[in-house]
């Protein structure tokens, strides 16, 4: 079958996204959702794997990383969860799919969830790694230990966190690789791959106001303000979902994602990866491909 795995474009309405996409375009189309300090290489031992199975895989950058540019410089660089979560329908929409699995890991499973709650009938499957849904609103109730575990939520509300953010992201990065995966040896070359996206110019205004927004210190884009009414409630999810949690994540907890399965209405599994971190699809890609490959071959 031809593939391909190059950078591509698209505009929606906001964005220019940059894409890489691999596998025949009339292939069963998975988009692949990296979160954050991270982008699109998160997923490349995925690539064989799901094109074996007869996928077409597509992977953006997220606003604020890589090549992924706004239209206008008058827009909000808002790192809102409805702002990603908006950007994931629209470039679908861009693409013309008109119905495909999603892949999303840290903020890219919060807008995956975002998009399966809002558009059902568009997604066939929702894969969600390493967050849990409903967990998304400052007053959730927060164990101490997960508490410690988001201090650098609190630490970029501070000008002393912006600074470390804008000035030295890099060390700040790495360090939250080192910690959030404690047993996971990566090589400098992967890491700075990756960093290269954070260069984007408008990665730090992105980052400081997602955090900030997301514990009330920062007010929305008001063009989200429908979208952020809704998720209020934490809408059911009627997509089959899986989760995938690594046991010795350092960002969220695994007890962040345990007993969620009131909110979704439809098939729903949740899978811990032991031994590791937050970077479980880095860490022990070929358990997860497996699961990955197992959840996607259900009848939607």
């Amino acid at each position: 079958m031809p593939q391909s795995n190059h950078l591509s474009f698209v505009e929606t309405d906001r964005l220019r996204i940059g894409f890489e996409t691999s596998g025949p375009p009339e292939a069963p189309a998975v988009i692949l959702l990296h979160g954050w300090p991270d982008d699109v290489r998160t997923w490349d031992s995925f690539l064989r794997p799901l094109r074996a199975a007869g996928y077409r895989v597509i992977r953006p950058y997220l606003r604020g990383y890589g090549p992924t540019s706004f239209l206008s410089g008058s827009t909000p660089r808002s790192g809102q969860l409805a702002a990603l979560g908006s950007d994931l329908m629209a470039f679908a929409d861009a693409l013309g799919l008109e119905r495909y699995g999603v892949i999303g890991h840290d903020w890219g499973a919060r807008a995956a969830y975002i998009a399966a709650s809002q558009t059902p009938a568009r997604i066939s499957h929702c894969i969600a790694l390493s967050v849990g849904w409903g967990t998304n609103t400052p007053d959730q109730t927060l164990s101490l230990p997960q508490a410690r575990n988001y201090w650098y939520h609190w630490f970029l509300a501070t000008s002393r966190g912006e600074a470390e953010l804008r000035n030295e992201r890099r060390a700040l990065t790495r360090f939250m690789w080192n910690t959030w995966s404690p047993s996971w040896k990566f090589a400098d070359s992967e890491f700075a791959n990756t960093a290269a996206s954070f260069d984007n110019p408008d990665w730090a205004d992105i980052c400081l106001h997602s955090y900030r927004h997301r514990w009330g210190f920062a007010d929305g884009d008001p063009a989200y303000a429908a979208l952020e009414a809704r998720l209020q409630e934490t809408p059911r999810i009627m997509v089959p979902t899986l989760v995938l949690h690594g046991t010795d994540d350092g960002a969220n907890d695994p007890s962040t994602s345990e007993d969620k399965q009131q909110h979704f209405g439809n098939a729903y599994r949740r899978v811990l990866i032991a031994g590791a971190g937050h970077f479980p699809q880095r860490e022990k890609p070929d358990e997860v491909i497996e699961e990955v490959l197992a959840w996607l071959a259900r009848p939607a």
